[in-house]
């Protein structure tokens, strides 16, 4: 009897996943757990914040961070993880040009990985991918909100072609001031003439002119209003965009995905997410997503279930080996006063201050949860948080690999992401058992 599809779907998700290292060797019963929990999902996402080829193409003048890439044999290891649905746009996509964003997609290819966000043009870049499973037929949409200009991908026209990249979600920032601020900007405009090199644009015709009440120097759009605020939105081009290929999975598939790579914050604080960021999720979801993963600033987010719907605002790092790429650029040791006598140990002691600050110094970075969502006839109606350490304040080699959290940091993951969840009316209790549990309404 053939089975019926759509019914029931488990999803396991985790966030960045840079990895440089073999992980296959290990056999700690708690990172063997983890890796089960993953095998026992239909779908298990991860956001491959990695290229995967052999140093090829040119090191760009500016990269994500760090110019992350690894052998391709270390793609095989997220593979033996059980991962089968990858995103891949992210602030990294580019950081060694063309020639490593083909060679990395020469890699997907040739393993038989279902991937997305990333592609010869936009139109590529921005389809769904599409993971058949037991359960049904999985779409995964993938974009980026963060990144060099120069990473995202172009459209094709009939006389040009498109330019290879990732599937943008770019957003908009308006800076409302009071009218006496409005005031001193505009005398400090005039007076260093901050913007002139804008009205020079204006004049040659490659910028529209601003509008009345509003005020473009800096980089910075400013416009009068009742109380001094920063407020952001989504392009409304890439979110037009990718709704549409979102309605397209959702007629296509049985379950539709959405992947969100952000580091952008609300104000200073990196545990918030950016307003944009909220309305595109919700959006999606409008749009038939059954889920948004988001991911990006390496920190865990809160979680929000909007409308029966899961929206992971950041689920952090899964892993987070960036202290052993193999190469880094002249760029990367000029930056830290390094000269070519220097090797790649000595360039991360110096980021690091001998991990005294950044990344190794601050736990938050080194702490995520897994989320198990389980649907039943297209309803959720059960998700689990599985808290997780990458080894904070370990040995540099041994940093970053996953394992389920000891049960006194996994009761404080929790809390703390209960905490972050809890402005979003989302209720997290602790499980004795070792878990999360997201209260779901009319399952509990």
């Amino acid at each position: 009897m053939v089975q019926s599809r759509g019914g029931r779907l488990v999803l396991a998700a985790t966030g960045d996943s840079l990895i440089t290292q073999r992980l296959s060797c290990f056999t700690e019963p708690e990172f063997l757990r983890l890796r089960e929990i993953l095998q026992s999902a239909d779908v298990r996402f991860t956001n491959m914040e990695m290229l995967f080829h052999n140093f090829e193409g040119y090191p760009q003048a500016q990269s994500g961070g760090t110019w992350v890439c690894a052998y391709p044999a270390i793609f095989r290891e997220l593979q033996w993880l059980s991962f089968n649905l990858y995103a891949w746009a992210n602030n990294h996509t580019l950081d060694w040009g063309e020639g490593g964003l083909f060679a990395t997609l020469r890699t997907l290819e040739e393993a038989g990985a279902v991937h997305a966000g990333v592609g010869r043009n936009l139109a590529e870049a921005r389809r769904p991918a599409y993971l058949e499973t037991n359960a049904g037929r999985v779409a995964l949409v993938a974009m980026c909100s963060t990144f060099n200009e120069f990473n995202r991908a172009g459209d094709s026209r009939p006389d040009v072609q498109g330019r290879p990249g990732l599937n943008p979600l770019r957003f908009e920032t308006t800076t409302y001031v009071t009218a006496e601020q409005m005031s001193v900007l505009r005398q400090l405009d005039e007076e260093l003439e901050l913007g002139a090199r804008d009205r020079l644009r204006v004049r040659l015709g490659f910028r529209q002119p601003d509008p009345e009440g509003t005020l473009t120097f800096l980089e910075r759009r400013f416009v009068v209003g009742e109380k001094p605020a920063v407020v952001t939105t989504p392009h409304k081009g890439d979110l037009e965009g990718n709704l549409r290929a979102v309605r397209e999975a959702r007629r296509q598939a049985d379950w539709v995905l959405v992947s969100i790579h952000s580091h952008e914050m609300r104000g200073g604080d990196l545990e918030r997410p950016a307003e944009f960021l909220e309305t595109a999720a919700r959006a999606f979801i409008d749009a038939g997503a059954h889920a948004v993963i988001g991911h990006g600033p390496h920190v865990l987010q809160g979680i929000e279930i909007y409308k029966g719907a899961p929206i992971f605002y950041s689920l952090g790092n899964f892993i987070f080996q960036n202290d052993t790429v193999r190469h880094q650029p002249a760029d990367f040791y000029e930056r830290l006063g390094l000269g070519p006598e220097a090797t790649v140990a000595d360039l991360f002691d110096a980021r690091s201050q001998n991990d005294t600050r950044g990344f190794p110094s601050e736990r938050h970075y080194w702490e995520t949860v897994v989320p198990v969502c389980t649907w039943e006839d297209g309803v959720l109606t059960r998700l689990e948080l599985y808290p997780v350490e990458l080894g904070f304040q370990k040995p540099r080699p041994s940093r970053g690999r996953p394992y389920l959290a000891g049960p006194e940091r996994a009761e404080a993951i929790i809390r703390h992401l209960a905490a972050l969840s809890e402005p979003y009316g989302t209720t997290i209790r602790w499980d004795p058992k070792g878990v999360g549990v997201v209260e779901l309404a009319g399952t509990e």
